[in-house]
């Protein structure tokens, strides 16, 4: 009984996410020091390394040569990411009229690949993980490129890319740890057995203390911008989401990975528009929308999680 009892319990603590979040940012908002530890001890990166080898333990070596092997959902997510979003950071920025700074900087954090809060959004919402990671990987080498060719046109600006770091960024937070959870699966399989269980709910505690951490840290910002472009991020990220999953399913895709695409398309490297913004714009307004999508993002998705983690995908007969 009691294993099952813990089970319950677990599953009912994953199922509250968007719950966490919230009282987290609260927290967050009304006592800063609270969450932003993290920060100070530059603790973002290991948490993330360790929900991402949670999830390389649940994987095996067969879902990403499923992948490879069946390449079009990958690409078709890729690139709905660099088409759908930065088309609609610049329709949002227009509808809600927002001054050219904020509209810039909502242009550049739509047209930022996707980050590895993705991939924990994908693994509670019991997405495609190996798919989700997948596109990450992809949509931030190809970011390079694609990032600072969509702001120059979008917004009449050029931003550089740091080569260098986005491999080591993936590398180090993305695929080293998630190689590594695949590897104790195979070869450490009774360790992973009685670690498994609890992956899901670690995810959640980490990832919403680093929501929290990040809300704290940008609390001043949050408060001083007003509505009108808390409203604009919020809309151009749903609109995200909701465009990756009809597009997807109208496009032949299945459930599991229509799912998947929305999140990846719903969710953009946040800290990637920050540090971009700061270094290759003047005006310190272009770095809000970053700051803002990093906890919209997080709401929404973990919202979807939530709702998604309770309604298994169809199968579809292969």
């Amino acid at each position: 009984m009691r294993p099952v009892l813990h089970g319950a319990v677990v599953s009912r603590f994953v199922q509250l996410f968007p719950v966490w979040v919230v009282v987290s940012c609260a927290t967050a908002v009304l006592y800063p020091p609270s969450l932003t530890w993290l920060i100070d001890y530059r603790l973002i990166t290991p948490g993330l390394q360790l929900i991402m080898l949670g999830m390389g333990l649940t994987l095996q070596v067969a879902d990403f040569a499923r992948v490879v092997r069946m390449p079009r959902s990958v690409l078709f997510g890729v690139l709905l990411q660099y088409t759908i979003m930065p088309l609609v950071g610049w329709g949002v920025g227009h509808l809600f009229a927002l001054p050219t700074p904020l509209a810039v900087g909502l242009i550049l954090v739509c047209s930022c690949p996707g980050g590895t809060a993705s991939n924990v959004i994908a693994y509670l919402a019991r997405a495609d993980v190996a798919l989700s990671v997948s596109m990450t990987a992809i949509s931030t080498l190809l970011a390079v490129l694609c990032t600072p060719l969509l702001v120059g046109w979008l917004a009449g600006d050029r931003v550089e890319v740091d080569v260098g770091g986005l491999f080591r960024t993936t590398g180090m937070v993305v695929l080293a740890p998630v190689a590594v959870g695949v590897l104790l699966r195979r070869y450490a399989a009774r360790a992973t057995h009685v670690i498994l269980p609890y992956a899901p709910a670690i995810a959640v505690a980490v990832i919403v203390l680093i929501v929290g951490a990040i809300v704290g840290a940008r609390r001043q910002t949050l408060l001083e911008t007003g509505l009108r472009v808390i409203g604009a991020v919020t809309s151009a990220h749903a609109l995200g989401f909701a465009f990756g999953f009809v597009l997807s399913r109208v496009a032949g895709q299945p459930q599991v990975a229509a799912r998947t695409i929305s999140i990846e398309v719903g969710m953009q490297n946040s800290g990637l528009g920050i540090v971009l913004a700061q270094a290759h714009f003047a005006n310190p307004l272009t770095a809000v929308p970053s700051a803002i999508s990093a906890v919209v993002h997080g709401l929404l998705g973990s919202a979807l999680a939530s709702v998604w983690s309770q309604r298994p995908p169809e199968v579809t007969p292969s």
